[in-house]
């Protein structure tokens, strides 16, 4: 194993080195030329870490200290964890030392320069500060090998600084400076192209082409709206077993028709059937599901017997309709549900066929724009002379995960630009604009900072976020609200008692938005791993450590989580403990959760009950405060699965589980808004449940 000494930067690192030699960097900027140039770029790591550097003022002819995050300004030298000026001028959250007081007292004006007192900067304008930034990465280029329990792979930096009040404090969703207790076999690098905005923004599009092209079918074959996110949920599914190398777009699966799509657009032929409140919407359903199942039968190539069985059964339903003008709720669900029993296996039969050619149809679509995105990039590589790269030799170690890298090197990317409004970012690519919060953006930074190892000025940094941005958009859908359930999280006291109490550090299933450490996995390791993502859970294979899963509530994504999990446990003799987050749906139950309740690796069991616990929402980087938490609508099942020596170490014994239980009474407070997940997921009717996604792997 590889340790590095204490007083080792990463560029001095040999691993480093080699690296940037096929890779070559720019020289770093500098202030102007001056006498004193040398001795102005002396300042501590810690002021360079919270945004600060020397510059020169041409006006005044001397040294003044800038801040990039703050936009502030000052003549003397800044002391480390001083207030900020802007957001809190009487210094009433200021972390300063005391033997630094008579320093910082001088250092509270902030100095105006000429250009602010003449004229106010545009808010839409993004001008890059004149400051010095240091050529090497903040974080090391190479994993450490592990040297004891809890030894973190890197040293914390510093937050970005910001407005300390107590209200920032409270809506914090994210502590990133847990280090991982997660061991692996150092591994090589993936073999994905680097994302790219023009690729991104093609990508895109033919995805929404895709989408229509889904609804077109639906309409104009089956005669409904398709299925709620179910679009969001087949691109998940197909991501199971998908080997083509685009990341979003299936183009190698086997089969090709998909479950998840056929089931979900089979439940709503004739009709959709939705929860039901009232008396007369039960009578409205019963008549309307009687009234398409006939059409339905008459309009295809049915054979006599299967239509005379249904038309008897509809006009049976007709007649009681009439005889029974006053009939209860619970009467007319029970006919609705005698009438499906009656006429769903006939009508399923019929409509087979065309559900499946749209399936089939839609992926063959999909394997053509997955081609069109892949010669784009090639293309754009071809044109910087970059061919592929050769395979690296690994060596057979075991390391602290680190953040996957790509074989590819990065093109050269174009400009992007970012403005305010208020606290919200607007960062703009050919006139498509993506929107997080200015929280949001400081956590992306301290992620980049953390896990880029390419760009050390942060050159490429915004049009990184914007590929990232773009990418889950289109996983979302551009419907309101559409996909936000899909990045559904924990509440944050709960991340809090698991690290406390079981050693959690690790995410299996999460996003550089959604994330609550900074070690985990997700869906896209090209945009996501500059931001820590250690690319996709169903090929992480760890050696040890404790992980929370809370995945996708898909039926075949929980049902290969399983089986990766159980491997993982079988093969490895250290501490493994996974901690699983599903929705408790026993009508019919599905197969994971089976599975893991009579797994040899479940160690204990707990329900959480539904509306008694909360989700934090997938659009947490850009919806309300007030709407972030939601209750959630379905119970949910916690089981610990682990390994003998995970249960010696983490063992769940009844004071840490109450103790879990206990955090999911402090949550946030729940919204009624739209970004819950569909209600639909509770029908009346004995229907098969829809695949709610609430996170995205």
């Amino acid at each position: 194993p590889l340790h590095l000494p204490p007083s080792t930067t990463p560029s001095q690192s040999p691993l480093f080195q080699s690296h940037f030699k096929t890779t070559p960097t720019l020289p770093p900027l500098a202030p102007l030329t001056f006498p004193s140039c040398t001795e102005m770029c002396l300042i501590s790591d810690e002021l360079v870490q919270a945004g600060w550097a020397k510059c020169w003022s041409r006006r005044e002819n001397r040294p003044y200290y800038f801040n990039k995050f703050t936009n502030q300004s000052l003549w003397e030298l800044p002391v480390f964890g001083q207030h900020d000026v802007i957001s809190d001028p009487l210094g009433l959250n200021a972390t300063m030392e005391s033997n630094e007081g008579e320093a910082t007292a001088d250092n509270g004006l902030r100095k105006r320069r000429h250009s602010e007192e003449n004229q106010q900067q545009s808010a839409n304008s993004f001008k890059k500060p004149r400051v010095e930034v240091p050529l090497t990465p903040t974080t090391p280029t190479i994993p450490i090998s592990p040297s004891g329990p809890g030894t973190p792979s890197v040293p914390p930096v510093s937050r970005v600084p910001g407005p300390n009040s107590a209200e920032e404090k409270q809506h914090v969703y994210w502590d990133l400076d847990i280090p991982t207790n997660v061991v692996i076999k150092e591994s090589a690098p993936i073999e994905a192209l680097s994302p790219h905005p023009e690729v991104e923004l093609l990508r895109a599009q033919l995805t929404v082409k895709l989408r229509q092209h889904y609804q077109e079918l639906c309409q104009q074959r089956e005669g409904i709206e398709p299925p709620r996110d179910s679009f969001n949920r087949w691109l998940l599914e197909r991501k199971v077993i998908d080997k083509g190398k685009d990341l979003l777009l299936p183009s190698d699966c086997d089969p090709i028709v998909s479950p998840s799509m056929f089931r979900e657009v089979m439940n709503d032929i004739p009709i959709r059937l939705s929860r039901i409140k009232y008396r007369e919407e039960a009578r409205k359903l019963l008549f309307k599901y009687a009234e398409s199942a006939k059409r339905m039968i008459e309009s295809r190539n049915a054979s006599p017997d299967v239509r005379k069985t249904v038309k008897w059964n509809v006009e049976d339903t007709f007649n009681w309709l009439r005889k029974e003008p006053s009939a209860t709720k619970e009467d007319y669900m029970e006919r609705l549900d005698h009438l499906r029993k009656q006429c769903g296996p006939h009508v399923a039969a019929v409509a087979k066929e065309s559900v499946e050619g749209i399936c089939g149809k839609i992926y063959h679509i999909s394997c053509d724009y997955a081609k069109r995105v892949q010669e784009k990039h090639l293309a754009m590589l071809k044109e910087y002379n970059i061919s592929e790269v050769e395979k690296q030799e690994v060596v057979d170690r075991l390391v602290y995960c680190y953040p996957v890298r790509l074989a590819f090197p990065s093109t050269p990317l174009p400009r992007v630009d970012l403005h305010f409004e208020t606290d919200t970012a607007c960062i703009r690519y050919k006139g498509e604009v993506r929107k997080l919060s200015r929280s949001y953006l400081n956590k992306l930074e301290q992620l980049y900072r953390y896990s880029c190892v390419d760009d050390a000025r942060f050159e490429k940094f915004l049009a990184r976020i914007w590929c990232l941005l773009r990418r889950y958009q289109s996983l979302f859908g551009v419907g309101v609200h559409e996909g936000t359930g899909l990045q559904g999280a924990l509440p944050v006291p709960v991340f809090e008692a698991l690290n406390k109490l079981f050693g959690v550090s690790f995410e299996c299933f999460a996003s550089p938005l959604n994330c609550y450490f900074r070690q985990y996995c997700s869906a896209f390791p090209d945009t996501d791993g500059y931001f820590g993502s250690r690319g996709s859970f169903l090929s992480f294979s760890p050696i040890s450590g404790s992980f929370e899963a809370n995945p996708p509530f898909g039926e075949e994504l929980m049902d290969s989580m399983v089986t990766h999990i159980e491997n993982l446990l079988g093969t490895s003799s250290e501490p493994l403990s996974f901690i699983v987050f599903i929705p408790e749906w026993r009508n019919p139950p599905t197969p994971a959760l089976v599975r893991m309740e009579e797994s040899r690796y479940k160690r204990h069991q707990v329900v959480v009950p539904a509306y008694e616990h909360e989700y934090r929402s997938g659009a947490q980087h850009i919806c309300k405060t007030e709407d972030i938490y939601y209750k959630a609508v379905h119970g949910t099942v916690l089981i610990f699965l682990q390994n003998d020596a995970g249960f010696g170490k983490w063992e769940p014994v009844q004071e840490r589980v109450q103790e879990l239980m206990e955090a999911y009474k402090r949550t946030g407070k729940s919204s009624s808004s739209s970004c819950v997940t569909s209600a639909t997921s509770q029908n009346c009717i004995p229907v098969h449940k829809p695949s709610i996604v609430l996170k995205c792997y």
